[in-house]
C-alpha cells in the first residue's frame, strides 16, 4: 500500500506510507477480533458491558534518552526510546544539591522543571501508563551544556 504525493511548486514526492498501512491493518485485525468476541459473548447473553483492554509491551535496545534544553531557569526534557508501554505520564527531576520535585508536562514528550538546576547532576524517575517506573541516576553531569542528550535505564 504506497500512495505517491507530490508537493505545490516541486516540493516532496514519492512518501511511503508503509508503516502507517500496517498499523492500519493491526488496527483492523484488532478491531474485526473484538468484535466477534463481544457478539459472542453478546449471543450467550452476557451483556453486561464488557470492556477490553489491549496493552502490548513495548520492547527498546538502548536505555531511555533524555535530551535536556532550556537555560537556567527552564529546563526542558524530551524523553525518547521508552519501552514498556511507551507513553510516560509522569516525570520527576532531582539535582545533585535539590530535592526531587514533579515536573509538568510541556507538550509531546516533553516535560518542564522551572528550577534553578545549573553546576547540578541531574537524575529522573520516569512512570509509563502502566505504572512501571524507571529511576535514571545522574543522567546529566554537573558541567551540563544544553541541548545535549544523554542514555540511562530502560523499561
Amino acid at each position: 500500500m504506497l500512495k505517491t504525493t507530490h508537493g505545490y511548486g516541486g516540493g516532496w514526492s514519492n512518501a511511503h506510507v508503509e508503516h502507517m498501512a500496517m498499523g492500519i491493518i493491526t488496527a483492523k485485525v484488532i478491531a474485526q477480533t473484538l468484535l466477534h468476541l463481544s457478539t459472542a459473548l453478546f449471543n450467550k447473553g452476557l451483556t453486561c458491558g464488557a470492556c477490553f483492554k489491549i496493552k502490548v509491551a513495548c520492547k527498546k535496545s538502548g536505555g531511555l534518552r533524555f535530551t535536556i534544553d532550556g537555560h537556567s531557569y527552564f529546563n526542558l526534557v524530551f524523553i525518547t526510546n521508552v519501552g514498556g508501554a511507551g507513553d510516560v505520564v509522569s516525570v520527576s527531576i532531582r539535582g545533585s544539591k535539590t530535592d526531587s520535585q514533579v515536573m509538568s508536562h510541556n507538550w509531546g514528550q516533553n516535560w518542564r522543571s522551572n528550577s534553578y538546576m545549573n553546576g547540578q547532576a541531574l537524575s529522573f524517575k520516569v512512570t509509563t501508563s502502566n505504572n512501571p517506573m524507571v529511576t535514571s541516576n545522574s543522567v546529566a553531569p554537573v558541567n551540563l551544556a544544553f541541548d545535549q542528550t544523554f542514555t540511562r535505564g530502560q523499561f
